[in-house]
């Protein structure tokens, strides 16, 4: 009986063994054939949405959804093996191999112990057959390569027609664009008389089509030959070299030569050079996507260097460099119009001949709110502008029309021509930055997003690839910097050096993303306006209303991978917790800026969670389940108050990031160094025996540490442990600690702050390791001496010195640092009277704060010094009475602030009489504050 149950279960046994051994590669090749699914489904998405034919378009939709569902499957089982795939325990090369077992109970055994990687096994081959059998049901129904030659052709000419329409606008049509003429008509029409490329960048929209061709027709008697060309995306070069010759050839009234049509690529370059040859000639590309534009038209474009340009707009800042290589180039970088002009073009276009050059009273107020609703976008202000002149006579109907402004853009035909000269960008983009842009869509709209969470995000999300020698931020950098220079995203504010802190996008494009987004599956934005209508193919939830409404109508989808909240009214523990039990398969979990006071014990049970975000809630501690989140890799408790952290937050070896404000070491001071893969950690209050600085040192990965509670006791033993990380970019040493006192969430003071300083005795900093990679040092420490080893960091660029106490500051020294643009001297860090920047010193500080320096009596600025500063802060300074000697000599100087200074000073530098204002007035922005004894004092801003 037994031999006969062993031969029946010996061959499905094999079967099984063998589809084990075989499951990395099938993984493999079912995250290969994941990525191709979804750029199958991108294609099929187009084609749906230029269906004219309503019945057919909505039949394509429901096809599209069952492939979406698809690609989700696909996705869960991609993570489901690594989730297995880390929970195996290792084979024991001792063990016999499993074919071999001959016993029924062997085999059976072995089964057991792989059933969940058997499963995975099996549900690859079924979603595999599945995804074939959805992708040849579209392609049957809705052929993908085979489409009509009328429907190309009607795409090609719409595409042709949103670009051309520009390049036809009347002169009296161009408004707001007096600057940019004046630049453009001057590097056109003068200076060197080598060809010169000039570059017309930024954003869908912005009008440099109309710019650029207003400027062309403004110059034309400058020049003896003359060609605008669209360029289309892709181009091919013979064809573009073509429409060239032809342009010329038409000026002329000439006839291309006869075999123009066969011509191959040089032998057409050698006919565009010989009807340009000793000619001045102007041309005009518009609208260049591809990067190495230049490349292929330069050979063409002859230089006999009599003046001749090449005019080219673009919204990639990838194309203007690459156009740098040209020896002779200018580029005008084009901005969105102020709002007094957007308000001019728009009346312009609405009351036609009426407009009289000023807007009525009647429609100031709700113009201006029109404008303002798109950004000032000359393309979207137009196209409204016509729609108001045909339907709107009336302030009422202006006002109606500005409060159904959003649903207009998805209705009206003209209105939805915008949105498809955004989307053409959005095509344009990789599946990973597609992905990475609709993102924005689970935010709401205006959004400035801090970019190292929306990055942590995209990381966590699976959207950023591993490229050899660089990790993950970096790459996401790299995407980041890509979506900014194709101006599809903007940044709203820059750090110390130069690079982007936050960012959002325009209110068209978030326009744009939220109707790719819509019945796609990629998210669900919930708020007042929109319910939650779950078709189970929901991926990601943006909760933007209150808990209350929302808990009825929630539904488990075991398809959703992240949950962002923006709500002060998440506040139920009953709530969150059914939350978590709901969504059990998160990845990305954000209660950020809400109301939540306790997290419930079951946040253990998200085990595919990567990103963990308590930031600014109320919450205290976290649950011992915690220490379940194994694929977590980044936790945010920057809250009110002190965090407690169990002890079991160190069995969590993925993790890369972890915050808090600041972070109890009780629990971790024996055992944080277990954390191998920490590469952020702020802030960390010591303990007061310094038995954390310790295990830090075993933290080889560390990028940026900050350490509040610090006492001179610990100095040996921190110097000991930053000696062994490399990688160190960020640094900050505190020996104060914050007690902060929180009033309830909803009211005006949330919370205060009291700094205390918990170590006044002098300390003795002796770091012997290069730190090659630090780029910003903050010391909140009495220093017993300058600590010299600053001077030997190449890379820094931030310097924050605080209660230092120093006598002697070396100056000189500083300012030959080679890469230092932020300083800053604070709180009695400096007790000298005098501060000297001599001749030379300091040449690319960009920023410099001297705060509460009680001594201080004098500043002395030579006049080759501090070259390049732009901002100068000045606050607390009692004993300073008179202007720093020298200021006017900062010419590069454009924000100037004063606060609670003495009134000698602030009589000084008052602009209605004081002596010595001639030495600021050259700065464009001066905001004083109070007196140093808080009397109110004028405030000035001019």
């Amino acid at each position: 009986m037994a031999e006969t149950a062993v031969s029946f279960v010996f061959p499905k046994f094999l079967e099984a063994v063998k589809m084990l051994r075989d499951l990395p590669k099938e993984v493999a090749e079912v995250t290969d054939e994941s990525e191709s699914f979804q750029d199958f489904i991108h294609d099929a998405n187009k084609i749906a949405e230029a269906e004219e034919d309503n019945n057919r378009r909505d039949r394509m939709r429901k096809r599209l959804m069952r492939l979406r569902k698809t690609a989700f499957l696909m996705e869960d089982i991609i993570d489901d093996y690594v989730i297995c795939d880390e929970k195996q325990p290792e084979e024991d090369p001792s063990q016999e191999d499993p074919r071999c077992a001959v016993l029924l109970c062997e085999a059976v055994e072995f089964i057991k112990t792989q059933i969940l990687r058997l499963q995975i096994a099996y549900r690859i081959q079924t979603v595999k057959s599945l995804a074939r059998a959805e992708r040849d049901g579209f392609e049957n129904h809705f052929p993908i390569g085979s489409r009509s030659d009328d429907s190309r052709g009607n795409e090609n000419f719409t595409w042709h027609k949103l670009r051309m329409a520009p390049l036809f606008n009347k002169q009296d049509e161009v408004v707001g664009f007096e600057k940019p003429i004046e630049t453009l008509k001057k590097w056109l029409t003068q200076g060197r008389k080598e060809r010169t490329v000039i570059s017309v960048v930024g954003m869908a929209g912005l009008g440099k089509t109309t710019l650029s061709k207003h400027v062309f027709d403004k110059v034309d008697k400058h020049f003896e030959c003359h060609a605008v060309i669209t360029v289309s995306r892709p181009y091919d070069v013979e064809r573009l070299l073509r429409d060239i010759m032809k342009e010329l050839c038409q000026e002329r009234n000439e006839h291309p030569a006869q075999d123009v049509e066969t011509m191959n690529r040089m032998s057409l370059i050698k006919e565009v050079r010989k009807r340009l040859s000793n000619k001045r000639y102007v041309v005009l590309f518009d609208d260049v996507w591809n990067e190495t534009f230049w490349d292929d038209i330069e050979l063409a474009l002859i230089d006999d260097k009599n003046g001749s340009r090449i005019l080219i707009t673009t919204r990639d800042e990838k194309v203007v460099e690459f156009c740098k290589q040209a020896l002779f180039f200018e580029v005008y970088k084009l901005q969105p119009l102020s709002k007094a002009k957007s308000l001019e073009l728009l009346c312009k276009k609405a009351f036609g001949y009426a407009f009289v050059g000023r807007c009525p009273k009647d429609y100031k107020e709700v113009g201006l709110d029109i404008v303002r609703k798109c950004e000032c976008l000359p393309l979207a202000i137009v196209a409204i502008g016509s729609i108001l002149y045909r339907k709107c006579k009336s302030p009422y109907d202006w006002r109606m029309f500005s409060q159904n402004l959003s649903s207009e853009l998805q209705s009206n035909y003209e209105l939805q021509s915008v949105t498809k000269i955004l989307s053409l960008s959005y095509d344009d983009l990789q599946q990973n930055l597609r992905s990475c842009l609709l993102y924005f869509g689970m935010y709401p709209e205006d959004y400035e997003v801090n970019c190292g969470r929306l990055i942590r995000q995209w990381i966590a999300e699976g959207f950023v690839k591993h490229e050899n020698g660089r990790n993950l931020e970096e790459v996401a950098q790299q995407y980041l910097m890509e979506l900014i220079s194709r101006s599809l995203v903007l940044v709203s504010s820059f750090t110390t050096d130069g690079r982007a802190k936050a960012c959002r996008v325009h209110d068209l494009v978030h326009e744009m993303v939220r109707r790719k987004i819509k019945n796609t599956g990629f998210c669900e934005y919930i708020d007042e306006h929109n319910h939650l209508e779950s078709s189970g193919n929901i991926r990601r939830l943006t909760i933007a209303t209150s808990s209350n409404g929302l808990s009825g109508s929630m539904e488990e989808s075991q398809h959703v991978r992240s949950i962002l909240i923006f709500t002060n009214e998440v506040s139920s523990k009953d709530f969150t917790s059914a939350l978590l039990a709901k969504y059990m398969r998160l990845k990305v979990l954000d209660f950020e800026f809400t109301p939540l006071y306790d997290v419930p014990e079951n946040l253990g049970c998200l085990i595919h969670l990567k990103y963990l975000s308590f930031r600014e809630t109320c919450i205290r501690s976290l649950p011992k389940s915690i220490g379940k989140l194994q694929n977590l890799e980044t936790l945010d408790v920057r809250t009110h108050m002190v965090i407690e952290v169990p002890k079991e937050i160190t069995k969590l070896r993925k993790l890369r990031h972890l915050w808090g404000s600041p972070i109890s070491s009780t629990s971790l001071k024996y055992s944080v160094g277990s954390m191998k893969s920490l590469e952020k950690m702020n802030e960390l209050r010591i303990d007061r025996n310094g038995e954390v600085i310790r295990e830090i040192g075993k933290l080889k990965q560390l990028r940026d540490l900050r350490v509040v509670g610090f006492r001179r006791g610990h100095a040996e033993t921190l110097c000991s442990s930053l000696n062994e990380m490399p990688l160190l970019e960020r640094l900050h040493i505190s020996s104060s600690e914050y007690v902060r006192f929180s009033g309830d969430f909803s009211s005006s003071l949330r919370k205060v702050t009291v700094v205390k300083l918990l170590d006044r005795r002098e300390i003795d900093f002796h770091i012997t390791s290069s730190l090659s990679k630090l780029r910003k040092l903050h010391l909140y420490a009495v220093l017993k001496e300058f600590p010299n080893w600053i001077l030997r960091l190449q890379s820094l660029v931030k310097l924050s010195l605080v209660e230092s106490k120093l006598t002697n500051i070396p100056l000189k020294s500083l300012g030959n640092m080679p890469n230092l643009l932020f300083l800053c001297f604070d709180s009695r860090c400096y007790e000298g009277e005098t501060l000297h920047f001599e001749n030379g010193g300091f040449q690319k500080l960009k920023e410099l704060e001297l705060k509460g320096l009680e001594q201080l009596r004098s500043i002395f600025i030579e006049r080759r010094a501090l070259q390049y500063l732009e901002k100068l802060h000045i606050k607390t300074v009692p004993r300073l009475k008179t202007v720093p000697s020298g200021i006017q000599h900062l010419q590069r100087l454009q924000v100037l602030h004063i606060l609670y200074m003495p009134r000698e000073f602030l009589h000084r530098i008052n602009p209605d009489g004081g002596e010595e204002h001639w030495m600021i007035k050259h700065v464009p922005y001066v905001h004083f504050g109070r007196t140093y004894r808080k009397k109110r004092c004028a405030f000035y801003l001019y």
